[in-house]
């Protein structure tokens, strides 16, 4: 099955059959102005502890934290670097990593770290290649000049390129970590069965990790990640979170030890260093587990719930991984994530929980400053919408004329853009959003009641 371009919006999903709309329903919908603070503030309840951490030298967890049976035996990984490690990783710290007993955090410039000391990935790379290669200057700055060495140029954020941000020199440096990290987490808990290996943007939900895995034998030989391809190569996706088990590492990490020299040169010459990653573990023979839905490329808020994805629907599987998540999303989630499990003494939290009581909570017929990604007719040249100047009644009109329509968009400019996914969304100025709820509720009926978590085990 032939996977989509990298890091775009990726998702054929499947169409969604859905009742006849309620134009009842529709007529009666308040089309007033809201304020996305009228659908996003968190809900009242128990108060999340986020001070007492797990002790960085010793890995004993705080006595406030939940049981959380098997994660002695994983080692955690967050690949980080200088330009975002202050920004980004803090709020892990304080959430998704307080309770954790076996972390590191691997970046290409040695710090602390709300008390917690990074660990400089390319330690052991060898001197004739950081200095002889100009993806590393970034790293040849820092270490001479520290933070004070940063320039305007490390901070840019836009792409210039077919691949990525390609003038960015902390993301030219990126792609060279990956497989020093695997030697550094090696090094640090050899006997790990597990080693998870996540991003600064990355947000993990521990329980659901723990189930998944528990299908699984560490020491088998294992891969297991969000598929990804470019050209012949498959790889998981690095800001998906990965894992390997305790012999894939050992296996891989003994591989690239004796071909090192090899391996320098095709990361010289590729864009991607999960997919070099993933080209030497193919190599080494352990091939990649695919295990979307569980790890996912898109945040909570941008990801389709209901509809299916590479022959698999998400609404009963337990995710693990959000990504592009920002240290506000981290905040929220981590808040409803922790009362969830509280309130429910469930033992996982499947796609289908997030939706009903985060997602759907959130969506509103009309919410002003509000982007929900509807983008079908988004390109101008094929546009069939409402010709400008358009309103959002307008909008929400030519959606309901639609009966597989359940999202619609205004733009700054005055198009009208839909869709048959239901995602939440983000704030954008200038834009309006809107959704057909009842639709929403009426596929929410369509789709399986969870009787039981579905896993990827093979």
């Amino acid at each position: 099955m032939p996977l989509p371009a990298r890091y775009g919006r990726w998702g054929p999903f499947l169409a969604l059959v859905i009742l006849t709309p309620l134009i009842i329903h529709f007529l009666n919908a308040d089309f007033g102005s809201k304020t996305t603070q009228d659908v996003i503030e968190p809900a009242p309840g128990l108060t999340i502890e986020t001070n007492n951490q797990t002790d960085p030298r010793t890995g004993h967890v705080p006595s406030s934290c939940p049981s959380l049976p098997g994660m002695e035996d994983v080692l955690v990984v967050i690949k980080t670097g200088i330009t975002e490690a202050q920004d980004k990783v803090p709020v892990h710290l304080r959430t998704t990593l307080r309770c954790i007993p076996h972390k590191i955090i691997v970046s290409d410039f040695e710090e602390d770290i709300a008390n917690v000391r990074t660990y400089d990935v390319f330690k052991n790379v060898s001197d004739t290649l950081k200095h002889g290669n100009n993806d590393f200057a970034l790293y040849n700055r820092a270490r001479e000049g520290g933070r004070q060495a940063l320039t305007s140029q490390d901070h840019t954020k836009v792409a210039n390129g077919p691949m990525g941000m390609m003038d960015n020199p902390g993301w030219k440096l990126d792609k060279w970590k990956f497989l020093p990290m695997i030697h550094t987490a090696r090094h640090v808990k050899p006997d790990a069965k597990w080693f998870v290996f996540l991003e600064a943007d990355t947000y993990p939900i521990w329980p659901n990790l723990l189930g998944w895995l528990s299908h699984f034998n560490s020491e088998d030989r294992l891969y297991l990640g969000n598929q990804m391809q470019i050209g012949p190569n498959l790889f998981a996706h690095g800001g998906s979170g990965f894992v390997l088990s305790h012999a894939a590492i050992h296996t891989v990490a003994d591989f690239h030890t004796n071909h090192v020299d090899e391996w320098d040169k095709i990361t010289d010459r590729e864009w991607a260093g999960d997919c070099v990653l993933g080209m030497a573990l193919a190599l080494a023979g352990i091939p990649l587990t695919w295990s979307w839905p569980h790890v996912t490329t898109q945040s909570v808020w941008e990801q389709d719930m209901l509809h299916d994805a590479f022959s698999k629907n998400p609404w009963c599987y337990a995710p693990f991984t959000f990504h592009h998540m920002t240290p506000t999303d981290v905040d929220r989630f981590y808040q409803f994530e922790q009362q969830w499990f509280a309130e429910t003494n469930s033992s996982v939290l499947t796609y289908s929980d997030v939706f009903r009581n985060l997602i759907r909570p959130t969506l509103a017929d009309h919410l002003d400053n509000w982007d929900n990604f509807a983008s079908t007719g988004d390109d101008k040249e094929e546009y069939n919408g409402p010709k400008t100047p358009a309103t959002l009644a307008a909008c929400a009109d030519y959606c309901a004329a639609d009966p597989e329509c359940i999202q619609y968009r205004l733009t700054a400019d005055g198009r009208c853009t839909t869709s048959q996914s239901v995602l939440r969304g983000k704030p954008q100025p200038g834009t309006q959003s809107g959704t057909m709820l009842w639709r929403v509720d009426a596929a929410v009926q369509q789709v399986e009641q969870c009787e039981k978590v579905t896993w990827v085990t093979a």
